[in-house]
């Protein structure tokens, strides 16, 4: 490993803390943001960079993919401009993002035919989760793709956990987010409700944690909550697209998440009162001060 070079795309706060666990672990990284800022961020970190995606594909074997959504994937990997626009040597792509899992089994699938592997490796975890090594990559590939990224990805997370064929990984993710962003949520409203009846707010997030109400959201983000700190280690408006992306799959199965319909609406709410490049830990706002 010590010897490996990959190419990252999308140097955002999950792309540099990919970037940092990479290096941590003798892997060298040559990144591409379409932001010049994010770029020149990046080799002001100690990174190297390159000015298109086109130049990465012709130098690396293995291209890890950190960004918003499917559509950007689309574009990266299969643009006119993408990675393999010009005379790449690209043999692998590990998509580190969360997507759509019909996108990306048929983006898996037309690779295949190309002699490229596939990896979905979408990160449980904030940036801040990933760059202290606790995420946990749940991993959708065929059996001999995952063995030949398995060393890169346990640098990465803590934990991997193959869960299948390509677009089981972003199920996987879809399903456990729904959970996560649905407790959140609802501590941000018991931690309002508390308020509400004179509780002061760190009294509440001590006895949510020495109670059966405790949670990891409440844990992790609970803190953030009571002091007002939002900046992002994971933003608001990634997670409405993810929400967005659950409604859509469970409507394709014929199911009803009434929760999550809800959910959706008050991230719709945060996103338009321009708290959607916050912290998650910001849906607290919007249970503050609400009345009937």
């Amino acid at each position: 490993m010590n010897s490996q070079t990959i190419g990252l795309v999308g140097l955002g706060l999950v792309g540099q803390a990919i970037a940092q666990r990479l290096r941590a672990g003798g892997v060298g990284v040559v990144g591409y943001d379409l932001r010049t800022e994010a770029a020149e961020a990046f080799r002001t970190q100690g990174g190297e960079s390159v000015g298109s995606l086109a130049q990465l594909g012709e130098q690396l074997n293995t291209v890890l993919l950190a960004v918003f959504d499917t559509q950007g994937v689309l574009d990266v990997v299969e643009g006119e401009r993408g990675l393999l626009s010009g005379d790449h040597r690209v043999e692998r792509i590990v998509d580190c993002s969360t997507g759509s899992p019909d996108e990306l089994q048929r983006l898996s699938r037309r690779l295949r035919l190309r002699g490229i592997d596939f990896v979905e490796a979408p990160l449980s975890g904030s940036s801040q989760q990933i760059a202290t090594g606790e995420a946990v990559a749940l991993v959708g590939a065929e059996e001999a793709a995952w063995q030949g990224v398995q060393c890169l990805l346990t640098l990465i997370a803590a934990q991997c956990i193959h869960v299948g064929a390509p677009g089981m990984g972003a199920k996987a993710k879809l399903a456990t987010n729904l959970v996560l962003g649905l407790n959140r949520a609802v501590f941000a409203e018991g931690l309002a409700f508390a308020e509400s009846l004179g509780i002061e707010p760190q009294c509440f997030l001590d006895l949510v944690l020495s109670t059966p109400a405790h949670s990891h959201a409440a844990q992790v983000k609970g803190p953030l909550m009571v002091s007002g700190d939002f900046a992002p280690r994971s933003r608001i408006r990634q997670h409405q697209k993810d929400v967005g992306l659950m409604l859509e799959a469970a409507r394709n199965a014929g199911l009803d998440l009434p929760f999550s319909r809800v959910h959706a609406s008050l991230l719709a709410e945060a996103v338009g009162e321009g708290h959607g490049d916050l912290d998650n830990a910001a849906i607290a706002l919007q249970f503050r001060g609400r009345k009937l």
